[in-house]
């Protein structure tokens, strides 16, 4: 049930699917934060479902060129950068800048219309854009760029520190109010969820925690932790715990402050 990003999936895990434990799915990492924000398409309280466990945890980054006036972080809050958006704001590569803009005060310029990542990082080589920001499985196919020091990670969206980015700043290592932490929370935890898995609500307890063992336990398995790497597949565990207290924290942002988001990202995706 991939439409709408999994929404679908996530809607009928809420609705007509089966409470007995042999259906379970995996949908948006948005799907909590789309919920909260009474996106029209999203039915259901994502509170009532059995979590499972979350596969990956996504850093989200933003690359400059070598020839870009911006060298550091620090720096995007002195120079225009200008950067590779999607078709609109709500888009993937928009989101990052336009939020970090409103909120933090930065001088990103997002010009529209890049499909992704891949299209941005060929107007990088074109002299088009001085850089992007997207997930950083995204940039996997351009090691070379890389290691030859023509693009490089300059900052990360997530709060917690990255072991596959050492020595990266965060963004909000520059965040200086409260109310600014809370924004940039609700916009980025998502990524806390990564490849999520939950069973419908009403599912036996028996059942959920028989599948809450199991998926941890096939995470542990060394033939899949050695196939997973040799994929570069992020398999970073989050457990069933982790989840529900991220979707409770969720639910503790102010309604103010959700209009807000909603002002300036319509339709998290």
């Amino acid at each position: 049930m991939p439409q709408g990003a999994g929404i679908a999936s996530a809607n009928f895990l809420q609705g007509p699917a089966p409470r007995d434990g042999l259906v379970f799915g995996s949908f948006t990492r948005n799907y909590p934060n789309q919920a909260i924000m009474r996106q029209a398409n999203v039915e259901g309280d994502p509170r009532q479902l059995n979590w499972l466990a979350a596969t990956s945890f996504p850093s989200r980054v933003c690359i400059v060129s070598s020839t870009a006036k911006v060298k550091t972080a620090s720096d995007l809050f002195k120079y225009e950068l200008i950067v590779g958006g999607g078709p609109g704001v709500s888009s993937s590569n928009s989101i990052m800048p336009t939020v970090f803009n409103r909120v933090l005060g930065t001088k990103f310029r997002v010009i529209t219309g890049y499909k992704g990542a891949q299209d941005a990082v060929l107007a990088i080589e074109r002299g088009e854009l001085d850089g992007v920001c997207a997930s950083s499985a995204q940039f996997r196919p351009y090691k070379q760029q890389f290691s030859e020091g023509k693009v490089r990670v300059i900052m990360h969206a997530e709060e917690s520190s990255m072991p596959d980015l050492p020595g990266i700043p965060s963004i909000y290592d520059f965040v200086q109010t409260a109310e600014q932490r809370q924004f940039l929370r609700f916009v980025f935890l998502s990524a806390e969820f990564g490849r999520p898995y939950a069973f419908p609500p009403g599912v036996p307890r028996d059942r959920v925690e028989l599948m809450r063992r199991a998926i941890a336990e096939t995470l542990k398995d060394a033939d899949l932790v050695a196939e997973a790497a040799k994929m570069e597949l992020d398999m970073s565990f989050r457990s069933a715990d982790h989840l529900e207290k991220v979707v409770a924290d969720l639910y503790e942002t102010p309604p103010a402050l959700i209009e807000r988001v909603k002002e300036l990202v319509p339709d998290i995706r």
